[in-house]
């Protein structure tokens, strides 16, 4: 299976088709409210509206696993990312990155891309990985990487 053929349900319970995103670039990223990278968001934020009318989109995962950093119902996680830090991009169900019963999805990008030091498992919250428009993951970041160094990979990406 490819990036594009997991189910995935978004923040209001609702389906989310990722084939929506074939041909675009996408970052893959786990969130949670109450991390000390939560301020990423701005600048995702920025990303976003940079260059979503290009071909970018942003799906971000909310996940409780590390530290018990995102205890919050998904209603609160909306409000908070749409109030506190003014996020458009879309926001998925809270999910499980690592583990017996993480998200089909995480597996996929881990098997994909593993970390430099062989590694598999997301670390922490606000670890990004990097999709191409045919669906490659092509590139992992971990949560300290400050998204704005992103875009001149995404810039590439959005021109070949």
């Amino acid at each position: 299976m490819g990036t594009y053929d997991y189910d995935v349900i978004d923040v209001r319970k609702e389906s989310f088709d990722l084939r929506q995103l074939k041909g675009k670039v996408v970052v893959i990223v786990n969130v949670a409210s109450l991390c000390g990278f939560t301020v990423q968001y701005k600048d995702l934020e920025y990303l976003y509206q940079r260059y979503k009318d290009q071909g970018f989109e942003i799906i971000a995962f909310p996940c409780n696993q590390f530290g018990v950093q995102e205890p919050f119902d998904s209603e609160k996680i909306l409000d908070m990312c749409r109030n506190k830090f003014g996020v458009t991009f879309p926001i998925m169900d809270k999910v499980e990155v690592n583990g017996e019963l993480e998200h089909p999805l995480y597996t996929h990008l881990k098997r994909e891309k593993k970390t430099d030091l062989g590694f598999m498992g997301v670390r922490w919250n606000f670890e990004k990985f990097l999709v191409s428009r045919d669906g490659e993951v092509v590139a992992r970041f971990q949560s300290a990487f400050p998204p704005l160094s992103l875009e001149p990979l995404i810039q590439r990406l959005l021109n070949t």
